[in-house]
């Protein structure tokens, strides 16, 4: 026994020793020098500009808002924003895709900064795999930058940077923008990749995104200067390394040109009146006042009192809720304090429904099962809960189901709306790692018909396309709400993923989902 804990020991001492060597070899690059640009004022001419500033003028104060809820719309309004611009572009994402989608947004940005445009792109690093080569040729561009957000020094093997430097890296920029020529800016909770858009072969996800305009366009650019400035943000150029040769965009959407989808895209540019309808003032566009919660950048580096984090003052901006409240997050991990709080809105008579994924659906297990955990506890507190089908049956036309997309797909949207008044579009997942860990952004949107659309939704029961968990006797089960079946085993389930479930739900982890 005591050779077992003297070799316990040493085995500690030898990875302590490990790890320390290890930071001492891998250390980020110096930023000293590292000079921080500002955004830039609206153009005094241009597309947007000529477009949207008028019907400012006519909405003084206000911000228009136009829901993205249909992926090929999302893709378009970035790419034809992108070609639009003759000022600057500031770009903010989590995960950056090399594929076909991803080749083609970075390429636009190139072409952008080809005319003259100033582009910043920042980035969570976690999300850049395989794209050193095509970032460092758009860093290397005279009209453009590329940071990173909490990189990695390792660039072939990224995940053993964890193994020496885990708590600064467990921390992640999930905020996700896109502002152009100070005048139009698009937020949610999509990331530039294939699944985010509809198209092709890929698994797709269900997401939602707001296009916006006018007021709180100024603000969601002074949010990106303050994380481009963050300590917590390094230019991309020293951890890049050498420029390569050549032209790495364009070879990579060259290597996609036989790809069926590169037909499906340009289809969608071609069909998309986005510009057009802005400029003529048809664009279905409402006025109203929007609210821009996001967290302090410095959350990245552990440093944010609790109460100024961003779940914190969405709740304060969200105020006091009457009667109804419904949300959706693809990664719903309410642990005990959220359990309780959902508990007290039904005591207090407010209505609450969620929406996540299911086991068949989620792509990410140990979720599912920090989820599950609470699953019995949020039943008996009253609170209704839908859980997405891998392969969800509608009958429903898609324009007409809001924010829940089509069949065979994965919920990734993060939205809630509250009272039939307000709705919430952004990053924010009711889970841990939104809350304590990952930087979070979005926009609390005063909308009757947006708010009324998703409540809708929840009283249709979502058309078919969820399953409705239900307390019975004490036991869960699965009902197909319009199609009328039940079912005591959760759809998905095997005896692996319920052995992993289990097990994870036994693991102190909770605070990592």
């Amino acid at each position: 026994m005591i050779t077992a804990i003297k070799i316990l020991v040493a085995l500690v001492c030898i990875a302590a020793l490990a790890i320390f060597v290890a930071r001492l070899i891998f250390t980020l690059p110096s930023m000293e020098g590292r000079t921080n640009s500002a955004a830039l004022a609206p153009p005094d001419t241009g597309p947007l500009n000529n477009a949207i500033m008028p019907q400012w003028q006519d909405h003084p104060g206000k911000t228009g808002v136009l829901p993205l809820g249909n992926g090929a719309d999302a893709f378009a309004a970035r790419m034809l924003l992108a070609d639009a611009a003759v000022s600057s572009i500031d770009a903010q994402y989590y995960i950056w895709h090399g594929d076909l989608t991803g080749s083609l947004l970075l390429n636009a940005l190139k072409r952008a900064a080809d005319r003259g445009v100033r582009v910043r792109l920042l980035l969570d690093d976690h999300g850049t795999s395989g794209l050193d080569r095509q970032l460092a040729s758009l860093n290397a561009h005279e009209n453009a930058e590329v940071r990173f957000y909490n990189p990695f020094v390792l660039r072939g093997f990224k995940l053993l940077s964890y193994g020496f430097d885990f708590f600064r890296l467990n921390r992640r920029m999930h905020n996700k923008s896109f502002t152009v020529d100070g005048a139009a800016t698009i937020l949610g909770g999509r990331n530039i990749g294939d699944e985010y858009f509809d198209t092709g072969p890929t698994a797709i996800y269900i997401d939602l995104d707001v296009l916006a305009v006018g007021k709180i366009v100024p603000e969601v650019a002074a949010d990106f200067d303050r994380y481009w400035a963050a300590p917590a943000v390094h230019p991309a150029g020293p951890i890049l390394g050498d420029v390569p040769a050549g032209d790495p965009i364009g070879q990579s959407v060259a290597e996609f040109e036989d790809n069926p989808q590169m037909a499906e895209y340009r289809a969608i540019l071609e069909g998309s009146s986005l510009i057009e309808t802005l400029r003529t003032g048809s664009a279905e566009i409402e006025w109203t006042d929007v609210i821009l919660v996001s967290d302090d950048p410095a959350k990245g580096m552990g440093s944010v009192p609790r109460g100024d984090l961003l779940a914190s003052r969405l709740a304060r901006a969200v105020g006091h809720i009457e009667a109804r409240f419904d949300g959706i997050s693809p990664y719903f991990v309410p642990g005990r304090t959220g359990t309780r709080a959902f508990a007290a809105l039904e005591n207090g008579g407010v209505q609450t429904r969620m929406l996540t994924n299911s086991l068949e659906a989620t792509d990410v297990l140990p979720v599912h099962a920090g989820y599950s955990k609470h699953r019995r506890n949020l039943l008996k507190g009253g609170t209704r809960l839908f859980e997405l089908k891998r392969k969800a049956a509608t009958t429903t036309p898609k324009d007409k189901i809001g924010p829940f997309g089509s069949s065979g797909a994965s919920l990734h949207a993060k939205t809630f709306a509250v009272d039939g008044m307000r709705i919430f579009i952004g990053s924010f997942n009711f889970d841990p790692r939104s809350t304590t860990l990952n930087t979070e952004m979005g926009l609390l949107i005063d909308s009757t018909a947006m708010a009324n659309q998703m409540h809708d939704a929840f009283d249709r029961q979502l058309d078919g396309m969820a399953w409705e968990v239900v307390l019975d006797d004490g036991d869960l089960r699965w009902h197909g709400s319009v199609s009328g079946t039940v079912t005591r085993r959760e759809p998905g389930s095997n005896i692996l993923k319920s052995a992993a479930i289990t097990v994870i739900g036994w693991l102190p982890v909770e605070w990592l989902l």
